[in-house]
């Protein structure tokens, strides 16, 4: 609330200056374009700080909670109204502590306070913590592979909320403004977890669509190829999954598969969701890179229809909800027609991450950047050079996209590393191979030399008594 009551502030003073025409009068949807909260001056921080401490500062707090879910229609029933079964001393000292809180020093500071327990809240809970959590550095690299400088973002799947905070701090990092340049969708199954997601987002100053529902049988939005990006982290290798309730769902061109397993049907949902061009993000489970059978005949048709652009193997223990290594997915139906139709770019990052503590991993900013930065040379674009990278990138690419054959459909990237390695194990072996027999040749012709010349010493000192 504090943090509300500072935003509104700030947007007060902007509105301020702002000569309006007519009959026209600043509004609430004024402030709510600008990224703030809007509050009535019963809902204002300012109000409880005048508050003596013998009111009953709990109601008052509840009343104010009401007051701007009222005037916010996107926080109805999301905040918090139980302030009363505390006591009212306490309620003071915190009024008083945030009161002393400078907001304007660093920026965004209580969505990184919020996004922070977030994280720490995530991995006391372990498995069920990954359920609503992305770890922040997967999300980074995903967003910094993507680029969503501008347009409509959707996460099926979107948990609370992360993936859309960190695409607005992109927008933000790259000198624009993420209440004009995105808008943001999602749908989420567990009403808790919506609640998460519609508070991070309010606190980071982002109006939203996000809808609860189960997105294997429902798609909320309706909005079937409208998308510009699509970003996620569903739950994997899901079963029990009623297909027989979508068998005709348009969200599954590609149709269903067989094998008891939502994998395929994720996918499906993310590559549906996007317009012509758009570009998707999403971490997968490995053993979907390579399945057979049904999803092996799914894989091949995105493949053919030129969507699948990148590949990023990840390393173990980066989830708080699985300690296998995950693939990282990315789809662009706008690469058709360019010089990367036929390519699928494939980064084995396993190898790179810095440890956290025992059992979990994660990515530097520096990391983030080079892989990333790798993407955007393969694509053609210019590095970013805002943080320096290690190890320092090449201006150009090397070599190590190959054209992708037709009978490529696994995307193990454990696999195809592998056999890139013995190419060129067996590369270095004929090297070898031939180095030794230029040195069994070069003996030979020494040996023949050496005989050559003994046979001649012989016949020399014959001639001498």
């Amino acid at each position: 609330m504090k943090y509300a009551d500072y935003r509104f502030s700030i947007v007060d003073k902007e509105l301020a200056t702002v000569k309006v025409s007519g009959r026209r009068t600043i509004g609430k949807l004024d402030y709510q374009a600008k990224g703030a909260l809007y509050l009535p001056e019963n809902a204002r921080y300012s109000a409880l700080m005048k508050l003596s401490e013998g009111a009953d500062i709990g109601e008052h707090i509840n009343k104010a909670m009401r007051t701007i879910e009222a005037e916010n229609p996107e926080l109805k029933d999301v905040l918090p109204k139980t302030y009363k079964q505390f006591k009212n001393t306490l309620l003071v000292e915190l009024l008083k502590i945030f009161k002393g809180i400078d907001y304007s020093e660093g920026g965004d500071v209580f969505g990184k306070i919020y996004e922070y327990f977030l994280g720490k809240f995530a991995m006391s809970e372990g498995r069920g913590g990954g359920e609503f959590y992305t770890p922040m550095s997967i999300v980074k690299l995903i967003v910094n592979i993507f680029e969503p400088y501008h347009g409509k973002i959707y996460d099926p799947a979107c948990g609370s909320g992360g993936m859309f905070v960190h695409s607005a701090r992109f927008v933000a990092e790259h000198q624009g403004k993420p209440e004009r340049e995105i808008s943001v969708y999602g749908q989420e199954s567990k009403s808790s977890t919506l609640k998460l997601a519609k508070l991070n987002l309010a606190v980071h100053g982002l109006s939203n669509d996000i809808l609860q529902g189960n997105t294997y049988y429902e798609d909320r939005h309706n909005r079937l190829g409208a998308f510009d990006f699509v970003m996620a982290n569903p739950p994997f290798n899901v079963n029990g999954v009623a297909k027989e309730r979508f068998k005709d769902d348009p969200r599954f061109p590609f149709g269903l598969p067989r094998a008891d397993n939502a994998n395929y049907i994720w996918i499906q949902t993310f590559y549906s969701a996007l317009n012509s061009k758009g570009r998707a993000g999403f971490v997968m489970a490995n053993s979907a890179s390579d399945a057979r059978q049904s999803e092996l005949e799914i894989r091949k048709q995105p493949i053919e229809f030129k969507a699948v652009d990148v590949m990023v193997a990840i390393s173990s223990n980066f989830f708080y909800t699985v300690a296998l290594p995950v693939t990282l997915w990315f789809l662009d139906k706008g690469k058709k027609g360019t010089d990367r139709e036929d390519k699928v770019l494939f980064i084995d990052a396993r190898n790179i991450y810095q440890q956290v503590d025992r059992a979990h991993r994660e990515f530097t900013i520096k990391q983030i950047h080079f892989i990333a930065n790798i993407v955007r040379l393969y694509r053609g674009e210019s590095i970013n050079t805002v943080v320096e990278t290690l190890p320092p990138i090449v201006e150009t690419l090397p070599p190590i996209v190959e054209t992708l054959p037709h009978r490529l459909w696994h995307f193990n990237t454990t696999r195809i590393y592998n056999v890139a390695t013995h190419r060129r194990d067996v590369a270095t072996h004929r090297r070898d191979v031939a180095t030794h027999r230029r040195d069994v040749a070069t003996h030979r012709r020494d040996v023949a030399v050496q005989r050559l010349y003994d046979k001649k010493r012989n016949e020399f000192h014959q001639f001498i008594p």
